[in-house]
């Protein structure tokens, strides 16, 4: 092969037309490599080895290969600041979003102390922040509160005449938690060790961002009732957002006055300061940690000026101080919780590798996937032991940890010790905490959440179907709370893949002239036809669920329509039986009668009657009438391509235009009344995006080749990929009927082997088809 530079930046190749047999002898195609054998593999699986055996535990415990080179003159400084800042931030954190989860404030402490550590050693994201996070103790709640509701644990009366055994409702809601975080994490760490992180490649991103910005809704919610004072009706259930919301609006004027001046005032102090760090987050060495400044502050006041007892302002209530012993979660609660388990699992896991790879494409390492599962898994199945709750990475936690310098997991072990010094002597001292200090903490941390709704204009102008998908989460998430959200937008998100399968994009390609280019003529104009040949593309990969559109599209693109062209081809073959029959009574009766000369045959009677130019019968029907001279495709001997001559049974009375008397086509000729307006006689199928292939598309490629070859059309395919060239050899497609050589390395390999066979070496592409090689 030769290639020569030109002083405009083209480029010029010479080399032969490459059918697949000549691509396999000039490529030397599986000549060079010998693959293991399956006995040979599996003793490499099983062969074990000093090296390979530190290898498999690096990979397994990374603090293992990245802490012995800790550079503490680097990372020492970043990692300590980071890590005090995000621990301040898990203290307000960990207890507001317990109270989404259904459970006392100081088992979000708790949560964010025992996975944080785990995820040390497990963990390759160097940024992210495990942790509480909202959506996940959003879901935890849902199931704690359908388990364990208020009306289960009632004293001294029934159908709410009572008061709720408090101690024994949160002691089962802790069960329950801690039941779900343990299979959530046993079916996390199942799917790392069978290397199926891929598994979050199916939830989009528009699907987890409408998902997460429903999940805030729901978040959104569920604290209104400590905002206001009120206490409104458990719903559960489709629309259970909608009631509640309904029911709390309802109760308005019961709204507790302190409560609410409380929340607004921690409310206005809390937007404001975060938007002083966001807008002088490059100047501030440290972002202002309002949140625990807030914590601090209201708890004091509450305290000192006794307005818990004077107000009847709700608290947190006692919280432990020290560390509870570890606990097997209850397996009898496994079966209720297995199906929202596997859905915290899963989107515990797309919010969590979503972060880490963004940070890791940031900063220039890499986050393995499979490894993030089973680092997450294993903190979620440890933590439900220490009775913690499920967790992910936080957003917010992360932005403040990578911002202010982290560099490695130790800023999470920092963190951690800061949460432990506070469980262990400090969290007492919160006790007359209001929750609705809590529930303004975490309505400002939804505000990144409330900014993916700027998604939908975006998405308007770059992709309707993903906006659709974006759309149908967020609803479907709404109305039918986040378990059947979630099922039904991964459902719809299937629908949709299935769905542009199902109407991809067919073309006719046209010749670019002066190139090798083949592209669409719907497309682009300069793209023209070539006489007599038709190249059909498909934008996806055909199998069995669009083989059939196919075949379709390929008829209607192409003008031919196999079933009424075989069908005339039928009625030819009887007229023509018919016609022979009748000649030959006719001559048997002129025998008899003596009026017959000798040596006269069937077939001068149908040649003589092809010459008179009987009308209704053409050139084709003699062809198709049985194995004369002139029905083979030899064009070097001057014989008759029957694919170029007129069809009898679109117009009968135009079966001899533009034909020389020996049948041949002269160039450029198109014969009026074919499909297309042309007579075609190739039909090249670019497979070039054909990724596979199955039995259907392997059948319907069978049935195009014998259907267009009974119409005396020539099938041929281009661009076929090497995997999918092996699938068609395994499934039996070629045959001496159908050989290798239908095969083509590009289109225009395939064009120009058709202009030669047909005799048309004189249509110029402009384009050599000389070669060196």
């Amino acid at each position: 092969m030769e290639e020569k530079d030109r002083s405009d930046g083209g480029y010029f190749v010479q080399r032969r037309v490459l059918d697949e047999l000549r691509l396999d002898e000039v490529a030397q195609k599986g000549t060079w490599i010998t693959k293991p054998t399956v006995g040979e593999r599996m003793k490499e699986s099983v062969r074990c080895s000093v090296p390979r055996l530190k290898h498999t535990a690096l990979s397994w415990i990374p603090v293992l290969s990245w802490l012995p080179r800790y550079s503490f003159r680097e990372n020492a400084v970043g990692d300590l600041v980071s890590g005090c800042s995000v621990g301040i931030m898990h203290l307000p954190q960990g207890m507001a979003y317990a109270l989404l989860a259904s459970l006392r404030p100081v088992f979000g402490l708790y949560t964010s102390l025992f996975p944080v550590l785990i995820y040390f050693i497990f963990g390759t994201s160097k940024h992210i922040s495990i942790g509480t996070f909202a959506v996940i103790s959003i879901m935890v709640g849902s199931v704690t509160e359908r388990l364990a509701p208020d009306g289960n644990f009632m004293v001294n009366g029934t159908n709410g005449t009572g008061s709720v055994d408090l101690d024994a409702r949160d002691a089962f809601r802790v069960q329950v938690a801690c039941s779900l975080t343990v299979l959530a994490g046993i079916f996390q760490v199942l799917l790392g060790v069978v290397r199926f992180g891929f598994v979050v490649t199916y939830l989009s991103e528009p699907l987890v961002r409408g998902y997460t910005t429903g999940s805030a809704c729901h978040v959104c919610v569920s604290q209104l009732k400590y905002l206001f004072g009120v206490t409104p009706a458990r719903f559960t259930g489709p629309l259970s957002l909608i009631y509640t919301l309904v029911d709390i609006c309802r109760l308005l004027p019961q709204t507790k006055v302190p409560e609410l001046v409380v929340s607004l005032v921690a409310l206005s102090v809390l937007i404001v300061v975060k938007e002083i760090n966001a807008c002088y987050r490059q100047k501030l060495p440290l972002p202002i940690p309002i949140e625990i400044v807030v914590i601090i502050a209201a708890t004091v006041i509450i305290h000192f000026c006794g307005l818990t007892s004077k107000y009847n302002i709700d608290v947190v209530g006692e919280i432990p101080s020290g560390l509870k012993a570890p606990r097997a979660p209850d397996a009898t609660l496994f079966s209720s919780v297995i199906g929202d388990a596997f859905a915290v699992a899963i989107v515990g896991y797309a919010i969590n590798i979503s972060l880490g790879k963004t940070f890791a494409l940031k900063h220039g390492y890499k986050v393995d996937s499979n490894q993030e599962l089973v680092a997450l898994g294993l903190s979620n199945t440890v933590g439900g032991f220490f009775q913690c709750y499920a967790v992910t990475s936080s957003l917010s936690r992360s932005l403040v940890q990578e911002s202010t310098g982290g560099k490695t997991q130790v800023a999470g072990v920092i963190s951690s010790v800061i949460v432990l010094v506070t469980v262990l002597k400090i969290g007492s001292l919160f006790s007359d905490l209001p929750k609705a200090v809590l529930s303004t903490i975490v309505f400002v941390n939804l505000k990144g959440m409330f900014k993916q709704f700027m998604d939908v204009p975006l998405l308007w102008k770059t992709n309707k179907v993903d906006l659709l998908v974006w759309l149908v989460t967020f609803t479907s998430t709404i109305l039918l709370n986040l378990d059947l959200g979630l099922a039904v937008s991964i459902g719809f998100s299937m629908l949709t893949v299935i769905f542009r399968t199902q109407l991809p994009r067919y073309s006719i390609l046209g010749h670019v002239p002066g190139t090798d280019l083949y592209l669409d003529t719907d497309t682009y104009k300069e793209a023209k036809e070539i006489p007599g040949i038709k190249i059909f593309r498909s934008s996806t990969t055909v199998y069995y669920t669009n083989a059939e559109m196919y075949l379709e599209a390929l008829q209607e693109k192409s003008g031919i329509e196999i079933g009424k062209l075989l069908s005339a081809k039928k009625k030819r073959d009887a007229k023509l039986k018919r016609q022979q029959k009748k000649a030959k009574n006719k001559a048997k009766k002129q025998s008899k009668a003596g009026s017959q000369p000798s040596g006269v045959n069937l077939s001068e009677l149908t040649e003589r009657k092809v010459s008179t130019g009987e009308k209704g019968q053409s050139q084709r029907d003699v062809d198709l009438s049985g194995p004369t001279e002139t029905s083979t495709n030899d064009f070097s001997n001057g014989r008759v391509n029957r694919a170029y001559q007129h069809d009898a049974a679109v117009a009968d009375s135009d079966s001899d235009a533009g034909c020389h008397g020996d049948g041949s086509i002269p160039p450029g000729y198109e014969a009026r009344g074919r499909p297309g307006g042309s007579a075609t006689h190739s039909v090249v199928l670019d497979v070039s995006t054909t990724s596979f292939v199955d039995t259907v598309s392997v059948k319907t490629l069978k049935n195009i080749f014998r259907d267009f070859g009974e119409i005396d059309v020539d099938v041929y395919l281009a661009g076929c990929q090497a995997c999918v060239v092996e699938q068609l050899e395994v499934a039996g497609f070629f045959s001496e009927s159908l050989p290798k050589s239908r095969l083509f390395v590009t289109v225009h390999d395939a064009v120009l082997h058709i202009l030669e066979s047909v005799g048309r070496s004189d249509f110029v592409l402009d384009v050599s088809r000389s070669t060196a090689m």
